[in-house]
């Protein structure tokens, strides 16, 4: 059974924490112990967390944060360390998706899907990294949300799997530069999960129909075509690969695959 206090005193940031991986990983932390800031381009979503967290009796503060912004995102860093006095853990889940051939992908829409998901991270860890410092031989945990698209091409979605594979990559090398500051740097590549990414109206679900599917059957299908183990996983599924990356302080540069056997 999983200690309540297992993480107390300790201060975790999630980008994209108002919805979906990001929420549920927020709740994790913050049910064992962690002082959480919710930090989400919707403010609304993120308080919404927060306040779950907090009436839940944990301890929850949201803030606004543009990724593709470095002005926005050293804005949140400060307002952590200013709150909490540190930061120990930073889960990175803040990210869009896109689905479309190629040949129908605009400028626009690869520029709008590398900014967030893979610029983002960079920001995102680069002033983590920096608060993360400051605690010495503590150092600390950073997690970046990847995907199955980040270890293998995902036809109708190559902008997406582009700034997937940066996210691996970049976390990958951000993790031999740190290492012997006591700080780990690893990425958490889900599979296919029920959030709003696939069940949302023009979802991914809704990209893949076929002629004559609804979006439900669409997401059983792609689960039976995608996924060995034939069903999709859950924010839960999630959130225990980052809880396994926070408690573990010699796994780091690696890309944890939670994705029912399809990597």
């Amino acid at each position: 059974m999983d200690d309540p206090n297992e993480l107390q005193g300790l201060s975790a940031a999630i980008t994209g924490g108002g919805r979906g991986i990001g929420a549920g990983v927020a709740e994790r932390l913050a049910a064992l112990g962690a002082e959480v800031t919710v930090a989400d381009l919707d403010v609304d979503v993120a308080e919404a967390t927060a306040a779950r967290i907090r009436n839940a009796g944990g301890r929850a503060t949201a803030v606004h944060v543009d990724v593709t912004s470095e002005q926005s995102v050293r804005g949140l860093i400060e307002a952590v360390v200013a709150t909490t006095g540190r930061l120990d853990i930073a889960v990175n889940s803040a990210g869009v998706f896109g689905v479309s051939p190629v040949v129908s992908t605009t400028e626009s829409d690869w520029d709008r899907v590398m900014a967030v998901n893979a610029k983002g991270v960079f920001l995102s860890c680069k002033h983590e990294v920096v608060a993360m410092l400051r605690n010495g031989p503590a150092g600390g945990r950073i997690i970046n949300i990847a995907s199955l698209a980040g270890k293998v091409g995902i036809a109708l979605q190559a902008h997406y799997s582009a700034s997937k594979f940066a996210v691996v990559g970049f976390s990958n090398a951000l993790a031999k530069e740190v290492a012997g500051e006591g700080i780990t740097v690893n990425s958490v590549c889900p599979g296919i999960v029920g959030t709003r990414m696939w069940l949302g109206e023009g979802g991914t679900a809704d990209a893949r129909r076929k002629p004559g599917e609804s979006i439900e059957e669409s997401w059983q299908r792609n689960q039976k075509e995608y996924l060995p183990q034939g069903d999709a996983q859950t924010v839960d599924d999630i959130a225990e690969a980052v809880l396994f990356l926070v408690r573990s302080p010699h796994v780091t540069g690696q890309a944890i695959s939670v994705d029912g056997g399809a990597g």
